[in-house]
């Protein structure tokens, strides 16, 4: 029986250490492992001896700094992770191992209007089929990210108030699913999923303070601190968009006047231009026609890009990120908006806070927020349950 502080205490925590290393990074040479968890290089290779032998890791040769080494990743065996993203006209759900290699992905159209249930219902049906084109099986399956648009109360796990879907206000998503499915659910709104994605797969990479702004037909952001989301008590941080820019201004969605989501979503800009551009107008379009010189959307992705440059800057002040990633549509018009970002920015943030930022766009596109919901998976996810065929009461392993 392990007590605490004994040895063989001390040797499954150092297994946990190495586990939970190699699972938040995908693969890492045994080097890297020995830094990111302070184990000696020693400690470090008898452990990946012992969880190879278990089948819980998979070493492979590779190089760094241009000498042999050897990279560690989680077994393609060991589990599956799914994610699930609800968008404002989509469902996107992706497969994907715990060496972070993603094995089939899948997006459909969905009715913005449809009930929750019927989300569910589609989502099962497309979560079930991902499963059956990898081979792999249901079994494997150690949990499931979620992503919705809209904000998720921390202590009962509902839908807040959301005029992206609004049939789905007061739901449990967690719940729904899960009850679907058969698995653990872990459920988190768009733009933190985002910021996931982002950190884990795209331009957050070596960061560990960002902010990941994501303007659609609302305006969010994923607040990264310490390498960690930050939610904040009611799991509402990050509404950037109901930062106020003008109190005479439009009326917003959640009744108060001038928010930065009226001067930068889609609903609120589209209308100035439709009647040159047509009804059908979408912001991607206006992104494409700004790229080709089109004057009027040029125009109207510079005053966006300033507007949010405001709201940057108001989190440059507070909490002084080294990193703000824009994704989106919008992150495609690069420096057409990240240009007027960056002089918003230089204009209102505290001057070494706006030294320091770097201001970049997302390379992940739509797949952001279903990336980040398989990133979820993997950091929720206990080290615990990856141990079941190490046998960990042997020699002490000690830093």
């Amino acid at each position: 029986m392990e007590t605490p502080g004994s040895q063989s205490s001390l040797h499954r925590a150092n297994l946990e250490r190495v586990v939970r290393a190699v699972r938040m990074a995908g693969s890492l040479t045994q080097a890297e492992i020995a830094r990111s968890t302070g184990l000696s290089a020693a400690t470090v290779s008898n452990i990946v001896r012992e969880l190879k032998d278990g089948g819980t890791v998979e070493v492979t040769p590779t190089s760094a700094g241009g000498r042999r080494a050897r990279s560690v990743s989680l077994s393609g065996d060991a589990g599956i992770v799914v994610g699930v993203d609800f968008g404002h006209s989509h469902l996107r759900v992706a497969v994907g191992n715990l060496a972070h290699q993603v094995l089939a992905e899948e997006a459909e159209p969905i009715d913005v209007d449809a009930s929750a249930a019927e989300g569910f219902d589609r989502a099962e049906r497309l979560v079930n089929r991902l499963i059956e084109a990898t081979g792999i099986a249901p079994g494997k399956v150690i949990g499931v990210g979620l992503g919705v648009p809209g904000p998720i109360d921390v202590e009962s796990g509902t839908l807040g108030s959301t005029a992206i879907l609004p049939g789905w206000s007061g739901t449990n998503p967690s719940r729904a699913l899960s009850e679907r499915l058969g698995v653990p659910v872990y459920v988190d709104n768009d733009a933190n999923l985002g910021a996931l994605g982002e950190l884990v797969w795209g331009s957050g990479r070596g960061a560990t303070d960002l902010a990941y702004i994501k303007v659609a037909s609302g305006v969010g952001a994923g607040l990264v601190i310490s390498g960690q989301i930050y939610r904040g008590p009611g799991g509402t941080a990050g509404e950037i968009g109901h930062i106020t820019l003008d109190e005479a201004g439009p009326v917003c969605r959640c009744g108060n006047r001038g928010c930065l989501e009226t001067f930068t979503a889609a609903p609120y800009v589209l209308p100035l231009l439709r009647p040159s551009h047509g009804a059908e107008l979408t912001m991607a379009r206006v992104v494409r026609l700004a790229r080709e010189g089109d004057p009027g959307c040029r125009r109207v992705i510079g005053d966006v890009g300033r507007h949010i440059g405001s709201g940057v800057a108001n989190l440059c002040n507070l909490l002084n990120p080294s990193r703000v990633v824009l994704g989106g549509d919008l992150a495609e018009a690069g420096e057409l908006v990240l240009g007027p970002i960056r002089e918003s920015v230089s204009r209102y943030a505290i001057p070494s806070a706006a030294r320091q930022l770097g201001i970049v766009p997302g390379t992940l596109g739509g797949r952001a927020e279903v990336l980040g919901a398989l990133a979820l998976v993997l950091s929720e996810m206990g080290d615990s349950t990856l141990l079941g065929g190490v046998r960990t009461a042997g020699a002490p392993v000690t830093a």
